[in-house]
């Protein structure tokens, strides 16, 4: 394996691209906008040289490892010599199938269709391709350069040869690859969702406020950041997506997502990426400072 191209050039795809150009692969990264392609660049670089000042990248490594990365817009162009694409669009079932239709026609017949999906069946979407065989998750987490684990999803088709070089090459990164099998949420968010999501219900009763439910989970569960903060990081509305596949694919009400979480979503309050979640992120500082709207004198559900 020795091509591979990203979709999507977000939080997730550019740091997907990153791993494997600074584990030497060519990388094509592919967007629709090249103005997000120019930003992902420039957060790469910027990860980068956190690296380098570190003593752990010479700046030739770095140099090498953007050179390894060539953007494109058109998919077709930037997937069709490719020998595994991974794909970390937008967590929406009607895109990532529609990505998969595209991948199908536009890849060569042996190449291998990886998706990031937090939390859509792989099985679905290996369903509209011809190759349900080569279609597996890869589930990075977030930030990729740094955290280790990728959770290996097989679909209910995926063969053990495909399963054994995603392993492998994941092992390339530097990751620890975990296997798991397609259900709802897989492993790491049937598990992570629903406590964000009591988390979120215990701030909406009044139980305590968002410091202090985030202290005690931090400091009594040892846990580097608290659920509320953590969903701030995600992003509400993929936390309220997951939770919405969690609820649609068990049919059980304990995944229902708590309404204040809609509300924020249907707000615009997404949490880091927009400003504004649990927390207040316009300070441009590493402090937390709790959104006013959940400050106690001023919090209404």
């Amino acid at each position: 394996m020795k091509k591979v191209a990203v979709i999507g050039s977000g939080t997730m795809g550019n740091g997907i691209a990153h791993v494997f150009a600074q584990n030497g692969f060519p990388v094509s990264l592919v967007d629709i906008s090249e103005e997000a392609l120019q930003k992902a660049l420039a957060t790469i670089s910027k990860n980068l040289d956190r690296i380098v000042a570190k003593g752990n990248l010479t700046e030739e490594q770095k140099e090498q490892t953007l050179k390894n990365i060539t953007t494109f817009t058109s998919m077709q162009e930037g997937v069709q010599d490719a020998d595994l694409v991974v794909e970390a669009a937008t967590e929406n079932v009607d895109l990532k199938l529609k990505i998969f239709r595209d991948l199908n026609s536009y890849t060569k017949p042996e190449a291998i269709l990886a998706s990031n999906t937090s939390s859509i069946s792989i099985t679905k979407i290996a369903s509209v391709t011809n190759r349900p065989d080569k279609v597996i998750g890869m589930h990075f987490m977030n930030p990729v350069p740094v955290m280790k684990l990728v959770e290996i999803i097989r679909g209910y088709s995926t063969s053990d040869e495909v399963t054994s070089q995603i392993m492998d090459i994941s092992l390339q990164l530097g990751k620890v690859p975990t296997e798991c099998n397609d259900y709802p949420g897989f492993v790491a968010n049937r598990i992570l969702m629903p406590m964000i999501n009591e988390a979120i219900y215990s701030l909406y009763e009044g139980v305590a406020g968002v410091e202090e439910i985030d202290t005690i989970m931090k400091l009594g569960m040892a846990h580097p950041m608290g659920p509320l903060q953590l969903a701030d990081f995600i992003g509400l509305d993929v936390c309220l997506s997951i939770l919405n596949v969690l609820h649609d694919g068990f049919g059980n009400p304990k995944y229902a997502p708590c309404p204040l979480l809609v509300n924020m979503v249907q707000a615009g309050h997404k949490g880091v990426k927009s400003g504004q979640g649990f927390y207040s992120w316009t300070h441009g500082t590493k402090e937390l400072i709790v959104a006013d709207r959940f400050k106690k004198k001023h919090f209404v559900q």
